[in-house]
């Protein structure tokens, strides 16, 4: 952590849906680079959270900046911020009609405004990053969840986000299926990008995260290194939902 401006700032948000209050004044910094793992219960918020950061819910109260400038601000044109913000969610979110190329290319295409030989020519290059380049001519459902989630990983990075968001995004697939999406997104951690994602894969957090953060009813109870918050959790209630987890797993 540094003085300097971070690349994501929440301060004090809150949202609720009807009278159910989600989030209740959630603070959260990102930095650049960094790597940060949202863990907590189902319900805790996590899902919530980063809809809010990619403004796809809007907030009730509190800021959420980027780079410094708040992206809350109702005159904020949300297309051009999510231009800077690639989110991947669990269910992949891919056009079915489609070949995995037209899914990677069309965002760059219509919102970026590329040529469809440059376009082409960058999805091409990310498929191959994660193992894809015989794929490009196969749709959707002829594809593993595995290979389909790293399809929607290379979809959300042909936009060249300053910051990725992952939603739980192991969580669909299969066991045999979880090791590949998490080597890709090791590989993106070793090239620098930042990350912030919701997590249940506590070996994985370990490893690749730089700081955990658990999110309790909407609080951001407990955050540090994961060696720290795993291993030697400061609140009662983070060490109950590991415990809880733990048990859950074996």
């Amino acid at each position: 952590m540094t003085d300097t401006v971070p690349l994501l700032r929440l301060d004090s948000v809150c949202k609720s849906f009807g009278r159910h209050q989600v989030l209740r004044g959630v603070d959260l910094r990102l930095d650049t680079h960094e790597v940060v793992a949202l863990i907590g219960s189902s319900g805790s918020g996590k899902s919530t959270l980063l809809r809010c950061v990619n403004l796809l819910e809007a907030v009730d109260d509190g800021t959420v900046e980027l780079d410094g400038r708040d992206i809350t601000d109702p005159r904020v044109d949300a297309d051009a911020v999510r231009r800077e913000i690639g989110m991947v969610f669990q269910a992949y979110n891919l056009f079915p009609h489609m070949s995995v190329l037209d899914n990677v290319t069309l965002a760059p295409r219509r919102l970026r405004r590329l040529p469809r030989a440059e376009a082409d020519a960058s999805a091409r290059l990310l498929l191959r990053r994660f193992g894809l380049e015989d794929k490009v001519a196969v749709h959707p459902d002829q594809l593993s969840g595995g290979q389909q989630q790293r399809v929607a990983l290379a979809q959300a990075l042909a936009m060249q986000p300053r910051l990725l968001l992952l939603d739980e995004i192991t969580s669909a697939l299969d066991p045999e299926l979880v090791g590949e999406v998490l080597e890709a997104i090791n590989d993106l951690k070793q090239q620098g990008m930042t990350i912030l994602m919701a997590t249940h894969e506590m070996a994985f957090a370990r490893e690749v995260a730089d700081r955990m953060v658990f999110l309790d009813e909407g609080v951001v109870l407990e955050e540090g290194p994961p060696v720290q918050l795993l291993d030697a959790p400061r609140h009662e209630r983070t060490a109950a939902f590991l415990r809880r987890f733990r048990t859950a797993a074996s």
